[in-house]
């Protein structure tokens, strides 16, 4: 999901309508993270990690947990589904990547494959993470809902660890994704801090609550159960929608805040916001996370609603 830099700021005064879309957080066994990487050539973003998502389709999704699922299986070949039969045999790699060509280039929906194989979306393992909006000076903007999940308690065919590479073309012969990989949050932080790899503020956010929660190199129930329990909070339920101070802290990094911030809604002292440093096509290069509440007791509901302080 996109954020603004000052640059930005003179775009249309008319805000573009945010599109909606989804994203899926995938957490293996080993406590790794699914991403994508952006094609490095893209016009908007290049290069970036971020997870397996995209836009709704209100042709083939009927909610926006299936265009995660959809999604995720487009972009990286790992399918969120579970059999309907025990007598079929499990599909293969080869028919897994040849249908999510196929998918993806418009030939064959996603429900049709799904019917084909009698496989059913396991839409319950996917559990709400969040939302965000695009700021409004954007001029393309997503409402962008996260879910998470994890496996092998989600019902899943294709790679679950490691690598994967892939060029999967775009209908229009470009060349959105260029590979998947799972890393464990504090790895992926890592690069970033390093400069390794490029994270946008949503992923970032979300990387960092999670690099608490996900601790070692073995996903056990006690960590499970932490996540659900912020899904099933007010947590899970939190729609952010990032907005620029007009002066950068004294670094000169753009200090974007979140709703429960001081300034958008929150009590006196109360901080949820980032100090980020731009680099170029807007992709932040350094990203500082300062919020002071707990997330699973403190969160003001009130920040949240319609009528917040702005």
């Amino acid at each position: 999901m996109a954020t603004v830099t000052r640059a930005q700021s003179t775009a249309s005064a008319v805000p573009a309508i945010p599109r909606p879309s989804a994203s899926a957080i995938i957490v293996n066994e080993q406590n790794e993270i699914l991403f994508v990487q952006r094609n490095p050539k893209a016009q908007s973003f290049g290069g970036t990690f971020v997870f397996p998502g995209g836009n709704f389709d209100v042709k083939q999704d009927d909610s926006l947990a299936l265009t995660a699922i959809r999604e995720t299986f487009e972009e990286t070949g790992l399918l969120l589904a579970s059999s309907r039969s025990k007598t079929l045999p499990a599909l293969n790699d080869a028919t897994l990547d040849e249908a999510r060509k196929t998918i993806h280039a418009g030939n064959l929906r996603f429900g049709s494959f799904l019917a084909q194989h009698d496989l059913i979306p396991d839409i319950n393992s996917l559990f709400p993470f969040t939302s965000w909006v695009t700021p409004v000076q954007v001029p393309r903007r997503f409402h962008a809902q996260f879910f998470i999940t994890f496996l092998p308690h989600a019902s899943s065919s294709g790679f679950s660890s490691g690598d994967k590479h892939d060029r999967l073309p775009t209908p229009d012969g470009g060349q959105e994704v260029i590979a998947a990989t799972f890393m464990h949050p504090a790895r992926a932080l890592f690069a970033y801090r390093n400069g390794r790899i490029a994270l946008m503020p949503p992923q970032f956010y979300l990387l960092t609550t999670l690099v608490e929660i996900l601790t070692g190199d073995f996903n056990n129930r006690q960590q499970r159960e932490k996540v659900y329990e912020l899904s099933r909070g007010r947590f899970g339920s939190m729609m952010i929608s990032p907005r620029g101070l007009p002066e950068p802290d004294s670094e000169g990094r753009t200090v974007l805040t979140f709703e429960g911030d001081e300034t958008r809604g929150g009590s006196k002292g109360r901080l949820h916001r980032s100090l980020v440093r731009f680099g170029k096509g807007g992709v932040p290069t350094e990203n500082v996370l300062q919020r002071n509440f707990d997330i699973f007791s403190e969160i003001e509901p009130e920040a949240f609603s319609p009528n917040a302080k702005l």
